[in-house]
Order: C-alpha cells, then structure tokens, then sequence
C-alpha cells in the first residue's frame, strides 16, 4: 500500500497537517481585531491536508533519475542545517528584537550564506520587505506583529 514515496510522503504530511490544525484551532480568538489570529494557520493547515490528499492519490510513477534526486551530498547537508540553525535563531529573537529587524536580519544573513553576493541589493531587500509587510499586516489588516526594542 505505501510502495511509493509520494505515498509515504502524502500520509506523513497528512498527519502533520491534522495536527497542526487540531494546534491552530486552540489559538485564542480575539475579538477586537477585524481578521483574527488563527485565520492564515487554518487556511494553511487546511491547504497542507487538501495537497497530502493529493499527494497520496497521485499516481506518478517514481524514475531511477528522481530517485537519484533525493541523494543529499554531505556538502549540501552542511548547508541546510545552517539555514536550519539561522530560523531557530529567528523564531528565538521574534519576540523579543521584533518582526522588523530580526526579519532584515535573517533575510540579509541567510541570503549572503546562500551565495547572493549583491549587496547593495541584499540590504534593500532586506529593509523594505519586513516594512512593507509590517505596515501590511499592522495597518491595512490589524494584525498586531511583534514591534520588540521598535518604537512603532
């Protein structure tokens, strides 16, 4: 029954995604606020499990070449776990830096480590993304993000 990888695949991302709904309706619901916080983690846990349905029901059949695919090479493992380590990092500072700069941050950091080497452009990026979605979330939506040492 699970012979293949996108079986294997679709029930794991199954599970996951029924746990995390079953986490994302425990969130609090906030009355004052016009979109409330539980809103995207449901619509994502919901997408997760409609696509591992998918997923499991898919009937490609798996090549020598994409099975050929999944073969990390040991250089390439190094790589993940750095960009592993730096979200850790970020969910850790969240909190308490706060949206803005520790989003810079890490979109600055993780993407030199990953070989963009513009940085001129890297550093404009890195503002700009994190104030335009800050100002998104907070002022368009009323969704309250984590402001940390910021005054705003």
């Amino acid at each position: 029954m699970l012979a293949s990888i996108n079986r294997k695949l679709g029930l794991l991302l199954f599970i996951v995604a029924a746990v995390y709904l079953y986490l994302s309706f425990q969130l609090p619901n906030y009355e004052y606020a016009p979109i409330d916080a539980d809103v995207i983690p449901k619509g994502l846990g919901i997408l997760l499990l409609v696509l591992s349905v998918f997923l499991f029901f898919s009937r490609v059949a798996e090549t020598d070449a994409e099975k050929a695919k999944r073969n990390i090479p040991k250089k390439e493992l190094g790589v993940i776990a750095a960009v592993f380590a730096m979200i850790f990092v970020y969910i850790l500072l969240f909190e308490t830096i706060g949206f803005i700069i520790t989003t810079a941050l890490f979109i600055f950091f993780c993407s030199w480590f990953l070989g963009y080497r513009a940085w001129k452009t890297n550093i404009l990026v890195s503002l700009l993304f994190p104030i335009v979605m800050y100002a998104i979330f907070v002022f368009a939506l009323g969704i309250v993000l984590p402001r940390g040492i910021l005054p705003f």
